[in-house]
């Protein structure tokens, strides 16, 4: 029997409530097919602040650098919003990108035929739109250096600095092509190269690499375009790569395209096998303990683990099978309930979803 040692981080707000259904499903796949899962806890963001007065104690990070993968729920609080920047929850989420060298971040954007009527776009625009956003995530504005804010000629100046290495856009492309391989074979790369000499360097490096994968179709668009084109023509990608600041806000935009945060789930991959899995959604405070949150992004982001970590690509399509299933029946959490619909509470949801995997 194959044992996975998953590092569980499931952070503040509805975190533990959503990664309790993850773990429910990813045990059922284990009985199923005889794995085993061994789950081991550690806190990050607003209750590591509380205990450690970090939200990044070296203890949690030890744990997710020792596992074969990570499993995180959300951070962040309102309570702590009138903490210092370097210790409020969010900043776990760089410390942990850096820690592990979480370079890349695969963000599908996939609109369910059940749900096309939730997107804010119509029906003929969305329908059918399977988009794999690929994000390089330790370079850009949120690393780069020298930033800071000082006095400059009497008032203040704030500076951040856009930088990538050559190596870093390499490495992420690769990820992209081997991505697009996978899929349709059409890679997008967005950039900003009529402005930005960090662009240019960019466009420059993925067309060197496109040649090592040539059955891939390789095209470029820059950023403003292309947050026009999600909108007006989303099914025209498949695969889109970017860098960090513009893959932030692209990928937000796209998320959109479902109808809801709370469908969409995330991965983001080191050098070696050793990867993060989160939903996109936030930690929703709000709704802590009402047991009502979608946990669907979380059960796929435990179905993009054993795709990328584990190669269980099998065990992969079978969650999400029952994720369909599940919605295809008409079950439906608060967010993304309908006319007609049968709504479902956060641990209902998991169950279903689970029974559709044993039976």
């Amino acid at each position: 029997m194959n044992t996975y040692n998953i590092a569980l981080l499931a952070g503040d707000g509805t975190g533990k409530e959503v990664t309790d259904e993850a773990v429910k499903i990813l045990n059922a796949i284990g009985e199923k097919y005889s794995i085993n899962f061994k789950f081991e806890p550690a806190l990050i963001g607003g209750c590591a602040y509380d205990v450690y007065k970090t939200p990044l104690p070296d203890e949690t990070l030890n744990i997710a650098k020792s596992s074969d993968a990570v499993l995180l729920g959300a951070v962040g609080d309102w309570k702590y919003d009138s903490l210092p920047p370097e210790v409020r929850p969010e900043r776990a989420l760089l410390g942990i990108r850096k820690g592990l060298n979480l370079f890349a971040n695969l963000r599908p954007a996939t609109v369910y035929p059940e749900l096309t009527s939730l997107s804010p776009l119509k029906e003929d625009i969305v329908s059918g739109t399977d988009i794999m956003i690929i994000r390089e995530l330790t370079g850009d504005v949120y690393f780069g250096t020298p930033k800071g804010i000082e006095l400059k000629n009497g008032e203040k100046f704030a500076f951040n600095n856009m930088c990538y290495f050559e190596n870093e856009i390499k490495r992420i492309a690769h990820v992209a092509f081997k991505v697009a391989m996978q899929r349709n074979k059409k890679l997008c790369s967005v950039d900003k190269a009529n402005v930005l000499d960090v662009s240019r360097l960019w466009r420059e490096t993925v067309i060197g690499i496109s040649k090592e994968y040539p059955e891939v179709e390789l095209s470029h668009m820059y950023v403003d375009n292309a947050a026009m084109q999600i909108i007006k023509n989303p099914k025209q990608f498949d695969v889109i790569l970017t860098g960090n600041i513009f893959g932030d806000i692209l990928s937000d935009e796209a998320s959109m395209l479902s109808g809801s945060l709370g469908l969409l789930p995330s991965a983001s991959l080191s050098e070696r096998k050793l990867a993060l899995y989160e939903p996109i959604h936030g930690s929703a405070p709000d709704l802590k303990g009402k047991n009502i949150v979608n946990p669907i992004a979380t059960i796929l982001s435990a179905a993009l683990m054993l795709k990328y970590s584990f190669n269980l690509n099998k065990e992969h399509d079978v969650i999400v099978t029952a994720v369909r299933k599940a919605l295809k029946e008409g079950f439906r959490t608060q967010d993304i309930c309908q006319i007609g619909s049968k709504t479902v509470t956060t641990s209902e949801m998991g169950n279903i979803i689970k029974n559709n995997i044993l039976h």
